[in-house]
């Protein structure tokens, strides 16, 4: 399959490789006022492949949908050695927690207690999905609890994707720029002064 990858960390970076991520830029932090809230740094892995529309199960498109947008590593493959897909945590996370019920709010006792493991293994996958900008953040101080809920903005992946595909084409935007600034750099440094031949170099020394 041709791809072209774009991720933040790539062991063998190539020709056919470019990072697509919202640049951090800690200067302009410093100047965000401290009520409001951090956010989450934008992250995509893009590939070119070819759309998975004639798979018919569901859980394969999933899966490799996840895995081409960089939520899933590619390591989460019975071939890696680490068993089915089905049963990791990252992916239930998705399967049989978000998506099986997009509409409510999804709090982190809840998903410790069905996907049966830790907080930090949540939280690490929350991010990682808070990251794509896939998710909206409910409850708090309205649920009557101070908990703080988790699900699909807007309840529907489609319409949870608009926001992911729009911070792509932002960070690409502003990629753009910087190539552009950086072109009109390159095209202003002075020219180096040629260096004389050797033949140069004799008729200069005969003449003196």
């Amino acid at each position: 399959m041709d791809q072209l990858e774009a991720h933040a960390t790539l062991d063998e970076p190539s020709i056919d490789s470019l990072s697509v991520r919202e640049p951090r830029r800690p200067a302009l932090l410093s100047l965000r006022p401290a009520s409001l809230p951090f956010v989450m740094p934008f992250e995509l892995t893009l590939r070119y492949s070819t759309p998975l529309t004639p798979l018919p199960d569901v859980d394969e498109v999933l899966q490799e949908f996840l895995r081409m947008i960089g939520y899933l590593p590619e390591s989460y493959d019975t071939r890696g050695g680490t068993g089915p897909v089905e049963s990791r945590v990252a992916y239930r996370l998705v399967r049989d927690c978000l998506i099986r019920a997009p509409s409510r709010p999804w709090y982190i006792d809840e998903i410790v207690a069905v996907l049966k493991t830790s907080k930090p293994t949540v939280y690490r996958h929350i991010n990682k999905l808070k990251s794509l900008d896939l998710l909206e953040e409910v409850g708090g101080s309205t649920d009557g609890k101070g908990r703080k809920g988790y699900r699909l903005r807007y309840g529907n992946l489609a319409r949870a994707w608009d926001f992911t595909e729009a911070n792509a084409q932002n960070a690409l935007k502003r990629y753009r720029e910087t190539v552009n600034h950086l072109q009109t750099l390159l095209e202003h440094i002075e020219s180096p002064a040629p260096v004389p031949s050797r033949a140069t170099a004799r008729t200069k020394g005969i003449l003196q």
